[in-house]
């Protein structure tokens, strides 16, 4: 039976509609999510950190400090802590995590784009928080920075904690990005890239925009190349079902998508695992144990975090 990585993005930057009623945002409750993820069949969980009393994405480390250290004392999950942060963050607010916690996965962000979420005030008259439209209005006029200095930086501060990137690509240009990094040594194999699409002002969420991404990671990184895949909002199930069968991984989770089918709300990240493990078995496969996942990231293992 092939298998898979199974990723779980547990709560992330801004969500709609406005502080969902199922999304984490206190530490307790974003560890107990990532937890019950893992025990329904996430190999590893994505986790960002959240004010408790607003939920407005922060880089406070001692709140990512409650969290990962909750989920690694509870289960064995892969932990992969978030260096995308928030746009009310710094470069240095985003990876100063890393070398406090030196989990084994991060994420890495491979170049800088717009990155574009005001759309949705169009079609959201109340807030639970004032923070939300201003926050969401202020990435029309914002650049997701990732210059190459910052990957320099950022790589470096990996390389120094033990830490495996998991490259978050966002369009073609970002594979190239990689590769000038690749080719010179900078990146150990293998190397895994998370492809985000769906995002406004990043690659879509299409089948065939998809497949020119692996495609694209096939040629320039050939048999040391491994894919993950994000589906933003409703595409978040037909993407990650597709990666699979292009032999991929698949991110599922409320920081891509809130709803586990038309109309009805996913109440919790492990609903969305559920369902995922569910449409995957149906076709054969099988998620990844965290241990496999190590195995075949070759990640440190979990002995050696800081958590």
């Amino acid at each position: 039976m092939p298998k898979f990585i199974l990723n779980c993005a547990v709560t992330g930057a801004i969500h709609t509609p406005t502080m969902a009623p199922y999304l984490p945002v206190k530490p307790r409750d974003i560890a107990a999510q990532a937890i019950e993820a893992a025990h329904s069949g996430a190999s590893t969980v994505h986790v960002h950190a959240r004010d408790p009393q607003n939920g407005m994405p922060t880089g406070n480390t001692d709140i990512m400090g409650e969290i990962v250290s909750t989920i690694h004392a509870k289960c064995d999950v892969v932990i992969c802590i978030t260096t995308g942060g928030g746009m009310n963050m710094t470069v240095d607010e985003r990876i100063a995590a890393v070398p406090l916690f030196k989990p084994e996965l991060a994420s890495c962000n491979l170049g800088s784009m717009n990155f574009a979420l005001f759309p949705v005030l169009e079609k959201i008259k109340e807030w639970k928080y004032d923070w939300e439209a201003q926050y969401l209005g202020m990435s029309k006029d914002f650049i997701f920075r990732n210059t190459f200095a910052d990957l320099e930086r950022i790589m470096k501060t990996f390389k120094e904690s033990g830490t495996k990137p998991e490259f978050e690509a966002y369009d073609i240009g970002h594979l190239h990005n990689a590769h000038y990094f690749y080719s010179r040594g900078e990146i150990e194999n293998p190397f895994y890239v998370q492809f985000v699409t769906g995002i406004l002002g990043g690659i879509a969420s299409t089948i065939p925009h998809l497949v020119h991404m692996k495609q694209t990671g096939v040629e320039l990184f050939g048999d040391n190349f491994m894919f993950s895949t994000i589906g933003a909002g409703r595409h978040e199930l037909p993407l990650a079902t597709t990666s699979l069968f292009l032999g991929g991984a698949a991110r599922v989770g409320l920081e891509d998508n809130l709803w586990l089918s038309p109309g009805e709300m996913a109440t919790s990240n492990a609903a969305l695992v559920e369902k995922m493990v569910r449409i995957a078995r149906e076709f054969g496969y099988e998620p990844y144990t965290p241990d496999e996942t190590r195995k075949i990231l070759k990640l440190k293992g979990r002995d050696k975090v800081s958590m």
